[in-house]
Protein backbone atom coordinates (compact mmCIF):
# COMPACT_ATOMS: atom_id res chain seq x y z
CA UNK A 1 0.00 0.00 0.00
CA UNK A 2 1.30 3.48 -1.09
CA UNK A 3 1.43 5.74 2.14
CA UNK A 4 -0.68 8.78 2.31
CA UNK A 5 2.68 10.75 2.32
CA UNK A 6 4.35 9.24 -0.32
CA UNK A 7 0.38 10.09 -2.05
CA UNK A 8 0.43 13.53 -1.38
CA UNK A 9 4.01 14.31 -2.08
CA UNK A 10 3.65 12.33 -5.55
CA UNK A 11 0.17 14.71 -6.20
CA UNK A 12 2.50 17.86 -5.37
CA UNK A 13 4.88 17.10 -7.81
CA UNK A 14 2.44 16.79 -10.44
CA UNK A 15 3.65 13.62 -12.14
CA UNK A 16 2.55 10.45 -12.53
CA UNK A 17 4.67 7.21 -13.92
CA UNK A 18 3.43 5.19 -16.58
CA UNK A 19 4.41 2.50 -14.94
CA UNK A 20 2.12 2.86 -11.76
CA UNK A 21 -0.70 0.17 -13.32
CA UNK A 22 1.57 -2.48 -14.93
CA UNK A 23 4.17 -2.87 -11.87
CA UNK A 24 2.22 -1.94 -9.21
CA UNK A 25 4.30 -3.57 -6.45
CA UNK A 26 7.29 -1.86 -7.59
CA UNK A 27 5.50 1.66 -7.40
CA UNK A 28 4.53 0.81 -3.82
CA UNK A 29 8.08 0.19 -2.91
CA UNK A 30 9.62 3.11 -4.74
CA UNK A 31 7.50 5.70 -4.07
CA UNK A 32 7.12 5.10 -0.15
CA UNK A 33 10.76 4.71 -0.58
CA UNK A 34 11.84 7.90 -2.63
CA UNK A 35 8.63 10.19 -1.75
CA UNK A 36 8.01 9.44 2.57
CA UNK A 37 10.94 7.56 4.12
CA UNK A 38 13.67 9.86 2.29
CA UNK A 39 12.25 13.21 1.92
CA UNK A 40 11.15 12.52 5.72
CA UNK A 41 13.82 11.32 7.29
CA UNK A 42 14.51 13.28 10.21
CA UNK A 43 17.49 15.19 10.14
CA UNK A 44 17.95 14.87 6.57
CA UNK A 45 15.52 17.69 4.96
CA UNK A 46 15.92 19.86 2.74
CA UNK A 47 14.21 23.04 1.29
CA UNK A 48 12.43 21.76 -2.22
CA UNK A 49 13.93 23.88 -4.38
CA UNK A 50 17.47 22.34 -3.37
CA UNK A 51 16.33 19.03 -3.53
CA UNK A 52 14.73 19.04 -6.20
CA UNK A 53 17.65 21.09 -8.60
CA UNK A 54 20.38 18.40 -6.79
CA UNK A 55 17.70 15.61 -8.29
CA UNK A 56 17.60 17.46 -11.86
CA UNK A 57 21.59 17.56 -11.99
CA UNK A 58 22.21 13.84 -10.68
CA UNK A 59 20.31 13.11 -13.45
CA UNK A 60 22.26 14.79 -16.35
CA UNK A 61 24.84 13.12 -14.41
CA UNK A 62 23.82 9.42 -15.05
CA UNK A 63 21.93 10.04 -18.17
CA UNK A 64 18.46 9.62 -16.53
CA UNK A 65 16.76 11.71 -19.26
CA UNK A 66 13.19 9.94 -19.26
CA UNK A 67 12.96 10.79 -15.42
CA UNK A 68 14.52 14.35 -15.78
CA UNK A 69 12.28 14.50 -18.15
CA UNK A 70 9.53 14.20 -15.52
CA UNK A 71 11.33 15.73 -12.97
CA UNK A 72 11.61 18.83 -14.64
CA UNK A 73 7.79 19.01 -14.49
CA UNK A 74 7.99 18.18 -11.12
CA UNK A 75 11.00 20.91 -10.50
CA UNK A 76 8.77 23.65 -12.28
CA UNK A 77 5.47 22.30 -9.35
CA UNK A 78 7.88 22.35 -6.88
CA UNK A 79 9.47 25.94 -6.91
CA UNK A 80 12.02 25.58 -8.93
CA UNK A 81 12.70 28.41 -11.58
CA UNK A 82 12.83 27.92 -15.53
CA UNK A 83 16.23 29.64 -14.94
CA UNK A 84 17.37 27.91 -12.30
CA UNK A 85 16.62 24.36 -14.39
CA UNK A 86 18.03 25.75 -17.75
CA UNK A 87 21.19 26.38 -15.89
CA UNK A 88 21.52 23.59 -14.29
CA UNK A 89 21.38 21.95 -17.67
CA UNK A 90 23.67 24.15 -19.49
CA UNK A 91 26.71 23.92 -16.84
CA UNK A 92 26.18 20.20 -17.11
CA UNK A 93 28.32 20.88 -20.39
CA UNK A 94 31.45 21.45 -18.38
CA UNK A 95 31.42 18.38 -16.84
CA UNK A 96 29.71 15.70 -18.96
CA UNK A 97 30.11 17.13 -22.22
CA UNK A 98 27.72 18.36 -25.07
CA UNK A 99 27.53 14.64 -26.60
CA UNK A 100 25.90 13.54 -23.21
CA UNK A 101 23.88 17.19 -22.27
CA UNK A 102 22.48 17.82 -25.97
CA UNK A 103 19.48 15.37 -25.74
CA UNK A 104 18.85 17.32 -22.31
CA UNK A 105 18.10 20.69 -24.02
CA UNK A 106 15.34 19.87 -26.13
CA UNK A 107 13.44 17.89 -23.60
CA UNK A 108 13.76 20.64 -20.80
CA UNK A 109 12.38 22.89 -23.78
CA UNK A 110 9.50 20.73 -24.37
CA UNK A 111 8.41 20.68 -20.63
CA UNK A 112 8.90 24.69 -20.47
CA UNK A 113 6.20 24.50 -23.89
CA UNK A 114 4.18 22.32 -22.13
CA UNK A 115 4.21 24.37 -19.31
CA UNK A 116 3.28 27.89 -21.03
CA UNK A 117 7.27 29.16 -20.59
CA UNK A 118 8.24 31.44 -23.70
CA UNK A 119 11.20 30.47 -24.99
CA UNK A 120 14.12 31.48 -25.64
CA UNK A 121 14.39 32.79 -22.17
CA UNK A 122 15.85 35.87 -21.29
CA UNK A 123 20.03 35.62 -21.03
CA UNK A 124 22.00 35.28 -18.47
CA UNK A 125 25.49 35.95 -19.15
CA UNK A 126 27.45 38.84 -17.52
CA UNK A 127 30.88 38.98 -19.74
CA UNK A 128 31.64 39.30 -23.16
CA UNK A 129 34.36 37.00 -25.40
CA UNK A 130 36.67 39.86 -24.52
CA UNK A 131 36.59 39.74 -21.33
CA UNK A 132 35.43 36.20 -20.04
CA UNK A 133 39.53 35.12 -19.55
CA UNK A 134 39.62 37.74 -17.03
CA UNK A 135 36.15 36.78 -15.39
CA UNK A 136 36.80 33.67 -15.81
CA UNK A 137 40.44 33.43 -13.84
CA UNK A 138 38.90 35.69 -10.92
CA UNK A 139 36.22 33.20 -10.87
CA UNK A 140 38.30 30.17 -9.92
CA UNK A 141 40.12 32.85 -7.47
CA UNK A 142 36.90 33.39 -5.70
CA UNK A 143 35.77 29.30 -5.61
CA UNK A 144 39.74 27.68 -5.16
CA UNK A 145 41.49 30.65 -3.79
CA UNK A 146 44.48 32.85 -4.42
CA UNK A 147 47.06 29.80 -5.93
CA UNK A 148 44.80 30.06 -8.64
CA UNK A 149 46.33 33.15 -9.84
CA UNK A 150 48.00 32.54 -13.46
CA UNK A 151 46.39 28.85 -13.42
CA UNK A 152 45.72 29.82 -17.31
CA UNK A 153 49.51 30.52 -18.31
CA UNK A 154 50.93 27.13 -16.05
CA UNK A 155 51.97 23.55 -16.63
CA UNK A 156 53.79 22.41 -19.96
CA UNK A 157 53.33 24.21 -23.06
CA UNK A 158 52.25 21.02 -24.58
CA UNK A 159 48.77 21.05 -22.42
CA UNK A 160 48.75 24.69 -21.27
CA UNK A 161 45.98 25.79 -23.64
CA UNK A 162 43.79 22.83 -21.81
CA UNK A 163 44.05 25.06 -18.40
CA UNK A 164 43.14 28.69 -20.82
CA UNK A 165 39.92 26.31 -22.18
CA UNK A 166 39.43 25.50 -18.12
CA UNK A 167 39.43 29.84 -17.38
CA UNK A 168 37.66 31.14 -20.47
CA UNK A 169 35.33 28.20 -21.23
CA UNK A 170 35.13 26.30 -18.02
CA UNK A 171 34.58 28.96 -15.51
CA UNK A 172 34.71 32.06 -17.96
CA UNK A 173 31.59 30.74 -19.94
CA UNK A 174 29.41 29.10 -17.43
CA UNK A 175 30.46 30.18 -14.23
CA UNK A 176 30.12 33.64 -14.24
CA UNK A 177 26.39 33.30 -15.69
CA UNK A 178 23.27 34.74 -13.47
CA UNK A 179 20.37 32.59 -12.69
CA UNK A 180 22.71 30.18 -9.87
CA UNK A 181 24.56 31.90 -7.15
CA UNK A 182 28.17 30.15 -6.55
CA UNK A 183 27.68 27.52 -3.89
CA UNK A 184 24.19 26.42 -6.21
CA UNK A 185 26.58 25.99 -9.02
CA UNK A 186 29.36 24.91 -7.47
CA UNK A 187 26.58 22.33 -5.82
CA UNK A 188 25.16 21.18 -9.22
CA UNK A 189 29.01 20.16 -10.04
CA UNK A 190 29.28 18.38 -7.15
CA UNK A 191 26.24 15.86 -8.47
CA UNK A 192 27.29 16.15 -11.86
CA UNK A 193 30.43 14.20 -10.80
CA UNK A 194 29.35 11.57 -8.33
CA UNK A 195 26.57 11.14 -10.44
CA UNK A 196 28.82 10.08 -13.50
CA UNK A 197 31.50 8.22 -11.43
CA UNK A 198 35.39 7.59 -12.06
CA UNK A 199 35.87 11.44 -11.64
CA UNK A 200 37.04 11.22 -7.99
CA UNK A 201 40.07 13.47 -8.43
CA UNK A 202 37.73 16.51 -9.86
CA UNK A 203 35.06 15.27 -7.17
CA UNK A 204 37.02 15.77 -4.02
CA UNK A 205 38.39 19.28 -5.45
CA UNK A 206 35.22 20.28 -6.20
CA UNK A 207 33.53 19.05 -2.54
CA UNK A 208 36.40 21.03 -1.11
CA UNK A 209 35.12 24.20 -2.81
CA UNK A 210 31.70 23.58 -1.94
CA UNK A 211 32.95 22.90 1.96
CA UNK A 212 34.55 26.25 1.39
CA UNK A 213 31.20 28.03 0.21
CA UNK A 214 29.28 27.13 3.08
CA UNK A 215 28.10 23.49 1.47
CA UNK A 216 28.95 21.70 4.60
CA UNK A 217 29.29 18.59 5.39
CA UNK A 218 26.43 17.66 7.08
CA UNK A 219 24.64 19.34 4.09
CA UNK A 220 26.60 17.42 0.95
CA UNK A 221 25.67 14.55 3.09
CA UNK A 222 21.75 15.13 2.87
CA UNK A 223 22.21 15.95 -0.74
CA UNK A 224 23.40 12.64 -1.17
CA UNK A 225 20.96 11.10 1.23
CA UNK A 226 18.24 12.52 -0.56
CA UNK A 227 19.02 11.41 -4.16
CA UNK A 228 19.79 8.05 -3.47
CA UNK A 229 16.61 6.39 -5.17
CA UNK A 230 18.26 8.08 -8.39
CA UNK A 231 21.13 7.20 -8.21
CA UNK A 232 21.48 4.00 -6.30
CA UNK A 233 23.91 3.04 -3.61
CA UNK A 234 27.65 2.78 -4.95
CA UNK A 235 27.82 6.11 -6.05
CA UNK A 236 26.20 7.43 -2.88
CA UNK A 237 28.71 5.50 -0.98
CA UNK A 238 31.85 6.82 -2.72
CA UNK A 239 30.65 10.25 -2.48
CA UNK A 240 30.16 9.69 1.03
CA UNK A 241 33.58 8.74 1.18
CA UNK A 242 34.95 11.64 -0.84
CA UNK A 243 32.77 13.50 1.30
CA UNK A 244 34.75 12.20 4.96
CA UNK A 245 38.12 12.77 3.13
CA UNK A 246 37.86 16.19 1.78
CA UNK A 247 36.21 17.27 5.54
CA UNK A 248 39.09 15.82 7.31
CA UNK A 249 41.76 17.90 5.10
CA UNK A 250 39.84 21.01 5.96
CA UNK A 251 40.49 20.71 9.70
CA UNK A 252 43.98 20.13 8.83
CA UNK A 253 44.34 23.61 7.75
Amino acid sequence: MITENAKKYVEKMGIQEPIEESDPEFIERFYNFAYDEVVNEKGQELPEETRFMCILAVLLGCQGIDLFEEMVEASLNMGVSEIKIREIVYQGVDYLGYGRVKPFIPCMNEVFKKKGIELPLPPQATNTMETRYETGEQKQIDLFGPHMKGFGQSGPEESRHINQFLVKNCFGDYYTRNGLNDAERELMTFCYLYAQGGCEPQLKSHTMANLGLGNDKAFLIKVISTCIPFIGYPRTLNALRIINEAYEETQKK
